[in-house]
């Protein structure tokens, strides 16, 4: 029986913070995460692709949300390929040259802290979202088969940037790859017709979860500062494109997470209001799903 969690890619993004959207007497740290957590069974954290969790923070989540919610938790970026400040790495580790040892201590460390949530069973996946310039070839799969080595044990969900990764001719290749090392592909929904657009494809790779995150629709996707890659306003004619694609994956996959990366102001939380309405009617038939229309919200 497969569930759909829908949620948003962060529920402490300054944009939403500014929107209103939180409630007064909901804006402290406790209260934001309550109020996020009583309409929506998932959220992804994305402050720790910055600076390594704390198993203090991950405690707090675990007590502060209800049985069955879903913390999917963005790996750190020096894990993915991606530039790391030196600030953001412990003291003790600052200077060292990126290499297998410091990223097997840097893994280590990471998940550690995670322990708090994977032991209260909040734990959905680990994001391992690599840069766009890792392309498919062999250095690409050396590359991906030492995060499986040092994730054995855990479940890990893997974006790419590259499009050439689910270009027709290559996608099943993609998914075979994922799926013998383990790991759970994400879809994803950008704008369309742009060199780095990436295909809305919806594999999946293993069957005990899969993930879809929606970026938005702008011109700027690529190139433009955060604010303008991510801008865009779903339509409800834009998330209905997704239902068959979503139906799928629910098929083939115990959960799936869809999640929101418009971070423009309350788009992100707007937007998946409308997708869990959309899967809570008749769209999907007779899939169970767990959405805030169950909730009655």
């Amino acid at each position: 029986m497969s569930e759909i969690l829908v949620g948003t890619c962060s529920w402490t993004d300054r944009a939403l913070l500014a929107s209103g959207w939180y409630p007064r007497g909901s804006k402290d740290a406790e209260g934001r995460l309550r109020h996020y957590a009583d309409r929506f069974p998932v959220v992804e954290v994305d402050s720790t692709y910055y600076a390594l969790p704390s198993d203090r923070n991950c405690r707090l989540w675990a007590d502060r949300t209800p049985d069955g919610f879903r913390f999917d938790v963005k790996a750190f970026s020096l894990l993915t390929g991606h530039p790391a400040r030196q600030a953001a790495l412990p003291a003790d580790l600052r200077g060292e040259p990126v290499g297998p040892e410091l990223l097997d201590t840097v893994w280590q460390r990471f998940s550690t802290a995670l322990e708090p949530l994977r032991a209260a069973d909040r734990l959905g996946t680990l994001l391992f979202q690599f840069p766009p310039w890792l392309s498919p070839g062999p250095r690409a799969e050396r590359i991906l088969a030492e995060s499986a080595r040092r994730a054995e044990g855990w479940p890990v969900a893997v974006e790419f940037r590259h499009p050439d990764w689910w270009r027709e001719g290559e996608r099943h290749r993609t998914t075979a790859l994922l799926s013998d090392l383990g790991m759970a592909a994400v879809a994803v929904d950008t704008v369309q017709g742009l060199p780095r657009s990436m295909p809305p494809v919806a594999p999946v790779s293993v069957e005990r979860h899969a993930v879809v995150r929606f970026h938005g629709r702008s011109p700027a996707w690529g190139t433009g500062s955060k604010e303008d890659r991510f801008r865009h306003d779903y339509s409800t004619d834009e998330l209905a494109e997704w239902l068959p694609r979503v139906r799928s994956m629910a098929e083939r996959a115990d959960e799936v997470h869809v999640l929101f990366n418009n971070c423009c102001a309350d788009a992100a939380v707007r937007a998946a209001e409308s997708m869990a309405r959309l899967i809570g009617s008749d769209h999907l038939g007779d899939i169970p799903v767990n959405t805030l229309a169950q909730r009655g919200v």
